[in-house]
């Protein structure tokens, strides 16, 4: 029986709309004639045929009815998702109707039709159509077909008992996934209440509600307290062996009903405790608002970011420079939709290219530049490192001097803070561009630019970050893997880090070397730990034999440091921004620095990588390589002296006795 009302259903949902709105008037019909009969039948007290003044009565009701509920929108509402607002417009229809009806037959009359029909038939009518409306709802909803199956449901509370939590359990009606059990609140006023005919529990009650009703999930559904509040509750949780989602921000649920499809996986910076500042829109519009603003590595994860950032407060136009094909294909396609009125225009350049580079800024007349353009994967980096320093330090030098000739109003370059004290090729280049673009400023004073560094440290979602990877490994069931148990990193959104680099660049009176304030640094093991309990399972390690993923120490790789710097000096100065800090750091005089580029440039074209080390370090003072040599081409070309793995301590001795 079971299985041939689940095909009956089954075959109903697939008709297409009209056809469903036609068989809902066919049944509305057949109710109106209906409940006339039931009303003479009631104020006769005996069985009439429907003819004469019955029919007149029964035709009346359906050239009533009909019109007036699809005017009122009864047969546009999908009523195997309704909730209790079904009673609502269904009463309106209904009292329209019924006024009408009454009008008719109780007011005007008619020979032979008792004037208490006019009451009668409306009100069985009433209770005929609420009744049939909430029996296709629990035929064609999941509540008759999954029932059965609902011990398989993962059973879920509901963390927020506010406007999201009750969306959000209304929207969980019809899943065929998950099933609400209760939710949580930290209200005692709220506790013991029922919601959506669930109770509302205290979280001192999780551990007997996670026996008692198997919960397995908890979905925060907390869009508007702070960050703070959100990791102290994250850390509470965390001791129970449950997953934990979350609800976008109260912003986007203000824009559009919750749904099933809002819920997600907890992101990392809920995990962080890490209250985000407001940005100050006079500083995010200053060099944007009708400007010319050029982004370079416009592809890659800053510089996308910045895009999805900039088309928001309407520049003059905006140019995409990215030498990757698909990266810029994908940005351009993306910011043509948030900002349709504005003028995009996608450059496949290569930054190294000054002869395109000076077009570019000759055509377009660009006012406002962001350097993004960069090779910052360390290993990779590491392991690539003449083009990578041709590509980071060489196009940053040929766009700084593109933005300097043509008197830009704003330049502003994207560092990082592996540029302070670098132990590998990526922070010693990025530090070798801070140097070019300080020098050159200073020899071509230009009073018409204004110039500016910004260095920071990881941002979460970003192509290199290493949160994405231990989110797959945790999926693939582990193990997950660490480069040393003691690593520690400082980690910041990609909004707030693209938002900052925008405001900083405002900022900007000289050549300033700017330092976001990215909080304190957290240990990648702790992470590690937390993410894998908020997934709802375990660390296997010495304390439990018997947890769920294992975390596998593999070592540091070439070139990576335990921990991070944000400054080279001891005394940053603050701005009008509280996560903004101006940096004092040493320059090179460009005639100076220039000598040295062009030994660099001579060794770069050559491929002489212990060379190119060596000459690093004479212009970098800072930077200490801590690995050796892993370029492919250079090992593959066989091209030291004696061995082509020389250790660290080799290439630093051979280094001090050149220098000497």
């Amino acid at each position: 029986m079971l299985l041939q009302i689940e095909k009956f259903t089954k075959g109903i949902l697939s008709l297409p709309r009209y056809a469903k709105q036609i068989l809902a008037v066919i049944v509305d019909l057949n109710l109106c004639i209906l409940c006339t009969w039931l009303a003479f039948y009631l104020r006769l007290d005996q069985f009439v045929l429907i003819k004469g003044p019955i029919l007149i009565a029964a035709v009346v009701s359906v050239g009533l009815a009909l019109p007036v509920f699809w005017l009122l929108g009864l047969y546009r509402t999908i009523f195997r998702y309704s909730g209790l607002s079904i009673m609502f417009s269904v009463s309106i229809a209904l009292l329209t109707y019924g006024f009408l009806y009454f009008s008719v037959f109780g007011i005007y009359g008619f020979i032979g039709i008792p004037r208490s029909i006019g009451i009668l038939q409306p009100m069985l009518l009433f209770f005929a159509i609420i009744s049939s409306r909430l029996l296709v709802k629990y035929l064609l909803g999941s509540n008759f077909l999954f029932k059965e199956k609902s011990k398989f449901l993962k059973k879920v509370l509901v963390y927020g008992a506010g406007k999201a939590g009750r969306q959000l359990a209304s929207a969980l009606v019809n899943s065929y996934e998950l099933k609400v059990v209760g939710f949580l609140d930290d209200n005692v006023l709220l506790q013991g209440q029922v919601l959506e005919g669930q109770n509302i529990y205290s979280t001192a009650r999780i551990p007997d509600l996670i026996k008692s009703k198997e919960v397995q999930l908890i979905l925060l559904a907390l869009p508007a307290i702070s960050r703070h509040r959100r990791s102290e509750i994250l850390k509470n949780l965390s001791q129970y062996q449950l997953q934990v989602q979350t609800l976008p921000t109260v912003t986007d649920i203000i824009q559009g009903k919750v749904t099933l499809s809002d819920i997600k996986d907890l992101d990392v910076d809920d995990i962080l405790d890490r209250d985000q500042v407001l940005a100050k829109s006079e500083l995010l519009t200053k060099s944007i608002t009708s400007k010319v603003v050029l982004i370079t590595g416009a592809g890659g994860s800053i510089g996308s970011e910045l895009g999805r950032q900039i088309v928001k407060h309407n520049p003059k136009k905006l140019l995409l420079l990215e030498l990757n094909e698909f990266a810029l294909y994908k940005i351009y396609e993306e910011l043509k939709i948030i900002n349709k009125s504005l003028q995009i225009i996608p450059l496949l350049v290569n930054v190294q290219d000054q002869t395109k580079v000076n077009e570019i800024f000759k055509t377009f007349k660009v006012d406002t530049v962001y350097h993004a353009a960069a090779y910052k994967h360390v290993p990779l980096v590491e392991e690539n490192i003449s083009e990578s320093i041709k590509n980071n330090v060489f196009g940053t030098l040929a766009v700084a001097e593109a933005a300097l000739f043509r008197s830009v109003e704003n330049f502003v370059l994207i560092s990082s803070d592996k540029a302070v004290r670098p132990t590998n090729i990526m922070g010693a280049s990025k530090r070798l561009s801070e140097l070019c673009v300080q020098g050159l400023y200073h020899s071509r004073k230009n009073n018409k630019i204004k110039m500016s560094i910004v260095r920071f440290g990881n941002v979460l979602e970003s192509s290199g970050s290493v949160i994405p990877k231990f989110k797959k490994q945790i999926k693939e069931g582990g193990p997950i893997t660490l480069t040393h148990p003691d690593v520690t990193r400082y980690f910041m959104t990609l909004t707030e880090a693209s938002q900052l680099v925008i405001q900083a660049g405002a900022m900007s009176e000289d050549c300033d070397v700017f330092v976001l304030d990215m909080g304190n640094s957290i240990k990648i093991k702790d992470l590690i730990y937390r993410i894998v309990k908020l997934s709802g399972l375990s660390v296997k390690d010495e304390h439990n034999k018997e947890g769920d993923i294992e975390i596998k120490i593999i070592g540091l790789r070439p070139g990576e440091k335990l921990y991070e710097e944000l400054l080279l000096g001891d005394n940053p100065q603050k701005t009008q921004h509280p996560k903004i800090l101006k940096a004092q750091d040493p320059f090179i005089p460009f005639n100076q620095l220039e000598v040295h580029l062009n030994n660099l440039k001579t060794l770069l074209d050559h491929n002489k990588v212990f060379e190119v080390k060596e000459l690093l370090t004479e212009i970098v003072k800072t930077y200490q390589s801590n690995s050796a040599i892993v370029d492919h081409i250079y090992l593959e070309q066989g091209k030291f002296d004696k061995s082509p793995f020389l250790s660290v301590e080799e290439e630093n001795k051979v280094v001090k006795i050149k220098n000497n």
